[in-house]
């Protein structure tokens, strides 16, 4: 951190650097999903059988980075001051590390907790046909989808993103931080494949890509599984009766062989 503080400006770090970061962390975590649909690797973990065509995964990669290029960026460049007034630093000595781990636990909680909210509100009918549709283009998910919408819902719950960070004004390491484990955890969430390994078999709570993989092949008005990251919000609200009903038939068959 101290050479890239001594070398570059506060607002290159946080515009041009948070972007170069995201798009990397996007991409390497996201194209695995394409290759293994296509090499027919671990096709034992795959969630639905479908496969998508070569055509409609690079035509995916083609308007990401249109969409990250002409509406990510820009939103980056606008929004700086606006973090910078609420408390955004890059100066050094970094926080203790209790201080970072308390306020990325507050961004995993608020972020579900509007995204949930902003998510119900994308499948009513004008704004799902509109705009919503798009990012449901793709019923057989993979790593890459997850950022794959309209220009306006990338706005829209983009905000429920940068809500925390807006609210607390971190350290830029944190907020980078921040960064990286949300990309991580939905492109995880539409991967399209439940590994032993996937965190959803280790983490009370979380979905993951079984969980937001049965959003995507559900028809819009009756697939539920609103939330991003976590399974309570769609529990109290009881919007995830057709997942249950779905998993408790699953078990049924299972333990029938």
């Amino acid at each position: 951190m101290q050479y890239l503080i001594t070398h570059f400006s506060e607002f290159q770090l946080a515009t041009v650097g948070t972007f170069l970061i995201h798009e990397s962390v996007f991409f390497l975590s996201g194209l695995p999903s394409i290759y293994f649909e296509r090499s027919g690797l671990f096709s034992e973990y795959k969630i639905q059988k479908k496969s998508n065509t070569s055509e409609a995964q690079e035509k995916c990669i083609v308007r990401l980075v249109l969409y990250h290029v002409c509406v990510n960026l820009p939103v980056m460049l606008v929004s700086y001051p606006t973090f910078r007034f609420m408390g955004l630093r890059s100066s050094l000595p970094l926080p203790h590390w209790s201080v970072i781990i308390s306020q990325i636990i507050f961004y995993f909680i608020l972020e579900d907790f509007v995204f949930y909210w902003g998510h119900r509100i994308l499948h009513t009918k004008w704004l799902y046909k509109h705009v919503h549709s798009i990012h449901h283009e793709y019923a057989t998910p993979f790593g890459l989808t997850s950022e794959y919408a309209h220009p306006a819902e990338i706005l829209f719950l983009g905000f429920a993103t940068v809500v925390g960070p807006a609210l607390t004004g971190p350290h830029l390491f944190t907020l980078w931080l921040w960064m990286i484990l949300r990309v991580l955890e939905t492109v995880e969430a539409h991967s399209g494949y439940h590994f032993p390994w996937s965190p959803s078999n280790f983490l009370p709570l979380y979905g993951g890509a079984d969980f937001h993989d049965y959003h995507h092949r559900v028809l819009y008005t009756k697939s539920g599984n609103y939330a991003s990251t976590f399974v309570y919000m769609d529990w109290l609200f009881g919007t995830d009766k057709g997942y249950r009903k779905l998993k408790a038939v699953e078990e049924v068959e299972g333990k029938n062989y």
